[in-house]
């Protein structure tokens, strides 16, 4: 998915090379989100006009002066890796003979990085995109305008050009529109910005986060959202008299104090300059002049956007979270967090043999007596709820339905408002979770959220919820959230059937279980370099079955899928019952076949598989519980990766470890890019 920066100091003078770099950097924290190709515009220098170069997307250079009084932006926009966009910009700098090191006391940057959806990947399809010569507006966008081919139309026949084949191009172009109309209608002073950029809003259909900037506005920045995720961070901002952080964005509209101000579509962006952060909500507008900061609410219905105050909230991030430490990759790294991961996720919900999960507490009587529980989400999310499935129906004898997200809408699926939904995701922000979320509640279901960013749209429009708090995931390849998830609904279980009897010895053991499961994660991630071993084995394969079944179907289901996003080879997981109905034809020596037959309700039949594979001549790889290799593979002729064993419900947790490591050494050793697969991108926000 696109990402969006943007930074304005605001009497706290900044050397342009300092501002290009807070912008690279916060481009480089987006890097894991996917991307193709990236842009900034920042302001050139008043007395000196600027200069066309090839690639850097300066479209707007004219011969004499722009129609504006202020420094006319400079747009440099590249394909490839934001390194690439780096090298270019300072190229470009010289060629310009732009002074670096001039200090401004205001100034306003905006950054992109873009994955590509309308246009191929290139410089005049990169953002930001302008609204023609002199970049009177230009914007970074995320999500999709789905009426853009109308807007197009409309304004090529008032004599627009077009030079890109985005859908993002209109925005800025729409926005000059209004700005010309407005100003031949009522004079140089007829419209504000926030009236140009709201005015905007009413043209556009589709997701989209928006930052816009304007010479005719010099020094301000205008945000906007409907759909996607965006966030502003306020540097430190402190009161002279006491030293206090104001909390209230109310302080922020009349204090014209020196500060920083950010916007970003991730709160790993800003983490490092700030944990001061306001999550902007659908169809608000967040204006940034003179260093003060409003907040305007746009209405369809109404022509004037209401004035609206909000809370600021502090980010629970450290910096070193967005960092890789001493391991090579990301995906590495949150591997081998995940005893950590698991830690802070129980922290403070396991109390005296019960669980304690507060966005859940007055809902619970609600849940237990829904018809239904419905668990929705995609790819890992929904393989988390699978593994869950087994374990929730058990304690809450309430049926659980499964589905995804995209397959509810395409079908519309019916829902009642005796049902329970679940949604889960990781980003809280995935486009088909969020359209079922909506479908959901209009059919009146109480929406639960699952996810791990705080502030995002699932977890503020589900009508409660679960905070994973598994930590800032920067690895495109979900690993330390999934296991996370599977716990967390592991405990929404355990409080969902806290009120039967029947059940509570088998609670009782669960809870128990909980505590040391970080510690048996940890014995796990000692297979590293076993993992490594194998994946060695397999680099000249071409495919890869998993065999589950039971809790571990969902193991076999996400194991498949990690090395297929990141290994980029084909692998499936598939039902061990269903070998037979087809699956069975593909087994020969050379095709290898993980079969997780850890220690549960299932393992016999699991030995089942296992001899009917070797029947075949197998390329047998067995995951089995400690102890267990002679039960598994007494012949000595397959390969066999020993796991602790643990509860039913959490063995996949621990199973699915192993996996997540040979996933990240096939990748590795095949030579790709481990954090950023191909045609991936962490969170999809469009369709």
């Amino acid at each position: 998915m696109c990402g969006i920066f943007a930074y304005l100091n605001y009497k706290v003078g900044r050397e342009r090379r300092y501002i290009l770099e807070v912008l690279f950097n916060g481009l480089r924290r987006l890097e894991y989100r996917g991307y193709d190709s990236s842009g900034i515009a920042i302001d050139s220098d008043l007395d000196s006009d600027p200069v066309l170069v090839e690639g850097g997307g300066n479209g707007g250079a004219q011969a004499g002066r722009p129609p504006y009084d202020s420094a006319p932006p400079l747009v440099f926009r590249q394909e490839g890796k934001i390194e690439s966009l780096v090298g270019s910009v300072y190229s470009e700098a010289d060629v310009m003979d732009l002074n670096l090191e001039k200090p401004f006391s205001v100034h306003a940057g905006i950054a992109h990085t873009r994955w590509a959806t309308h246009g191929v990947p290139s410089p005049r399809n990169s953002h930001p995109q302008s609204s023609g010569p002199w970049n009177e507006f230009v914007v970074v966008h995320n999500g999709i305008i789905t009426n853009y081919e109308v807007l197009k139309e409309t304004l090529i026949r008032h004599g627009f050009t077009f030079e890109s084949d985005t859908d993002t191009e209109v925005i800025p172009k729409l926005a000059k529109f209004v700005f010309d109309k407005a100003r031949d209608e009522g004079g140089e002073q007829a419209v504000t910005f926030s009236q140009v950029v709201t005015e905007v809003m009413r043209q556009l259909e589709g997701a989209y986060a928006l930052i816009f900037k304007s010479p005719h506005y010099p020094n301000e920045l205008i945000a906007c959202k409907r759909g996607s995720t965006l966030i502003l961070g306020v540097k430190e901002l402190t009161d002279a008299n006491t030293g206090t952080l104001f909390h209230d964005v109310k302080a922020l509209t009349t204090n014209g104090k020196p500060k920083e101000l950010f916007f970003s579509s991730d709160l790993c962006a800003i983490v490092e300059h700030t944990k001061n952060y306001l999550a902007i909500e659908d169809n608000e507008v967040v204006h940034i002049k003179d260093g003060c900061v409003s907040i305007l609410k746009f209405d369809y219905g109404k022509e004037k956007p209401a004035s609206v105050q909000r809370a600021l909230s502090v980010l629970e991030m450290e910096v070193e979270q967005i960092k890789k430490g001493n391991y090579d990759h990301f995906m590495q790294k949150e591997i081998h967090e995940q005893p950590h991961s698991l830690t802070t996720t129980m922290r403070g919900r396991l109390r005296d043999n019960d669980v304690v999960l507060g966005g859940l507490k007055v809902h619970l009587k609600t849940i237990r007596h829904s018809r239904r529980i419905i668990f929705i989400g995609c790819g890992t999310s929904y393989n988390a709820a699978l593994a869950a499935r087994p374990f929730l129906e058990e304690l809450s004898g309430i049926p659980v339905a499964m589905e995804l997200a995209s397959d509810l809408l395409d079908r519309q699926g019916p829902i009642y408002r005796e049902d329970t939904a679940v949604f889960v995701s990781q980003s809280g922000e995935t486009a088909d979770t969020l359209l079922a979320l909506e479908y959901a509640l209009e059919n009146g279901a109480l929406c639960v959220g699952i996810t791990n960013t705080v502030g995002s749209t699932l977890a503020r429009k589900t009508h409660c919820g679960v905070h994973i708090n598994a930590g800032c995931e920067i690895g495109v390849a979900s690993t330390k959230a999934y296991t996370s998830q599977i716990v967390v609904m592991v405990m929404v279980a355990l409080a969902i059937g806290a009120d039967k009897i029947s059940t509570q010895s088998k609670r009782d053991a669960i809870i128990n279980a909980l505590h040391d499961l970080p510690n048996q994660v940890s014995e796990v991630l000692k297979l590293d370099s076993e993992m490594k071993d194998l994946a060695e084995s397999l680099i000249e394969t071409q495919s890869l079955l998993v065999f589950g079944r039971g809790y571990n179907y969902a193991t076999a289901l996400e194991g498949a899928l990690k090395v297929k996003e990141v290994a980029l080879m084909h692998s499936e997981g598939m039902l061990a019952g269903e070998m037979k109905h087809g699956p069975l034809a593909l087994v020969d020596e050379t095709l290898p076949i993980i079969v997780i037959a850890t220690r549960d309700a299932c393992f016999s039949k699991q030995q089942s598989v296992i001899q009917q594979l070797h029947a075949r001549k197998g390329r047998l790889i067995v995951m089995c519980s400690n102890g267990d290799v002679s039960s598994v593979c007494p012949s000595g002729s397959c390969r066999v990766i020993e796991v602790p064993q643990v509860a039913d419900c959490l063995q996949p947790v621990i199973n699915i470890v192993p996996l997540q490591l040979l996933a990240y050494h096939l990748t590795v050793l095949r030579g790709y890019d481990v954090d950023q697969p191909r045609n991936l991108a962490k969170s999809v926000t469009t369709q």
